[in-house]
């Protein structure tokens, strides 16, 4: 494993090197503002996309806009169809989803966690998660699952315009995580959209990653980074 505060304090990115450009199958769970925004930018990247929803059928105009790459499915349809899964719903779904698909969801190559939760949508479960901190509790909700959090902390509008500040400086994406793969995975997806993706610790350190925080909103590489050290 990664001795990541190291990497950290040595201001390092966590797999700086990426090592594909290949193809994947991508699976959006939840296709509102957050899961339709990386789902259209990764289908930019020549990835495949399938977007979910109770109901499919209601997707189809804006699949079709997208293109060959894209479709629509149930969760299950979605879960089964892809290699890497992005957790786009309200925090409060993610019990029901761990305990209808924990098992397939164990066996896919990276989980993203762009997940919040929020005690006035949410209820009892955020007040857990927030406890706990959301990265671990979205752990023990998917035991088993390769998750990385990520894009907690920007607004959607900003995910699908390639990863740019208002002044054209790069704008870094921090990321927490326990498995090895799955961080080198979901670097390389982060840097295809245009993020400088920076690992600031593992799962634990994911309750860092949220809305209104320190680590929230716009930030440059160097300022996420000084940021991260400042917290425990």
């Amino acid at each position: 494993m990664i001795d990541r505060r190291h990497a950290l304090m040595l201001g390092v990115a966590a797999a700086a090197t990426p090592v594909l450009a290949a193809s994947r199958k991508i699976a959006t769970l939840g296709s509102g503002k957050v899961g339709s925004a990386l789902g259209s930018a990764w289908i930019k990247q020549g990835h495949r996309l399938m977007f979910s929803s109770r109901r499919p059928e209601t997707l189809k105009d804006f699949v079709a806009g997208l293109g060959a790459n894209a479709s629509a499915g149930t969760v299950k349809d979605a879960i089964a169809f892809a290699d890497v899964v992005v957790l786009a719903v309200p925090y409060g779904a993610l019990p029901d989803l761990g305990r209808e698909h924990a098992v397939a969801l164990a066996a896919k190559a990276l989980v993203i966690d762009t997940c919040n939760p929020f005690p006035n949508r949410d209820g009892e479960v955020a007040a857990k998660a927030i406890a706990r901190g959301p990265g671990l509790y979205t752990q023990d909700l998917l035991p088993g699952s390769k998750i990385v959090r990520a894009f907690n902390a920007i607004s959607a509008a900003r995910m699908n315009q390639g990863g740019r500040l208002t002044d054209g400086r790069q704008m870094a994406m921090p990321i927490a995580g326990d498995d090895d793969g799955a961080i080198t995975l979901a670097t390389e997806l982060i840097k295809e959209i245009g993020f400088d993706p920076v690992l600031v610790g593992n799962l634990d350190f994911g309750k860092h990653l949220q809305p209104r925080l320190p680590l929230g909103g716009e930030h440059t590489t160097d300022e996420i980074r000084t940021i991260a050290k400042s917290l425990s």
